[in-house]
């Protein structure tokens, strides 16, 4: 017999991480970033377990400690460029297309390591509507895990960081919205290990109302 396990968080604004937490971008992922370890000779699964969440440049600067950060600010705009050509199997993560729909009118942002060229591709490509706020790599001197991200939404929306709830897949976002006060809910199998506040295998398990007062009531069903 499965177990489930329902959780229900009240929040004033919700912060939505993009990849693996909206779209499922992994084969990209994997296609751009086992190419760049081959080049550089490095363990490609090694360079997976890093990776995910944090900006290009920022995973680069862990897996190359010793080249110079303006090299890695050159590779990562031509990763980036090679990932906004790349769209093969980019689709949405099951349930985030009602999950969005459901946010209609309420205030949320999207909180992404992409540039503003990758997210708006990659929400087209996964059928997914952009929400009105965003805050992506140009927006930010540091990548997840710092939660200055986090925090920029929050602002933005005009909500205090201990009101605001995350959605994250990474545990570098997942650090990220500790470090900015807030409460997270962990979305998918990369997620689980960091013990977020509450966790769901994709956003079909997820269920958002408007309550009174402004504030929203979020019901996330776990197992």
């Amino acid at each position: 017999m499965t177990m489930t396990d329902t959780t229900v968080l009240t929040a004033r604004a919700l912060l939505l991480d993009m990849d693996g937490t909206l779209v499922n971008s992994d084969a990209v992922v994997e296609r751009i970033w086992r190419r760049w370890a081959d080049r550089h000779g490095l363990d490609g699964d090694e360079v997976m377990k890093v990776v995910h969440g944090r900006q290009g440049y920022a995973s680069m600067a862990v897996l190359l400690p010793d080249r110079p950060m303006a090299q890695n600010h050159a590779d990562n705009a031509r990763m980036l460029a090679e990932e906004t050509a790349d769209m093969d199997g980019v689709v949405e993560i099951p349930g985030a297309a009602a999950f969005l729909a459901s946010l209609a009118g309420l205030p949320h942002a999207l909180v992404t390591s992409a540039d503003v060229a990758l997210s708006t591709a990659r929400m087209a490509a996964a059928g997914l509507p952009l929400p009105d706020v965003r805050v992506t790599a140009e927006s930010v001197g540091a990548s997840k895990p710092d939660p200055e991200g986090f925090l920029k939404g929050a602002a933005e929306l005009g909500v205090d960081p201990a009101d605001c709830l995350v959605f994250e897949d990474s545990g570098a976002g997942i650090a990220a919205g500790r470090s900015a006060g807030m409460r997270v809910v962990g979305v998918g199998p990369r997620a689980g290990v960091h013990r977020p506040d509450a966790w769901v295998a994709d956003l079909t398990r997820v269920r958002v109302e408007g309550a009174a007062g402004g504030e929203m009531r979020i019901t996330v069903v776990s197992g």
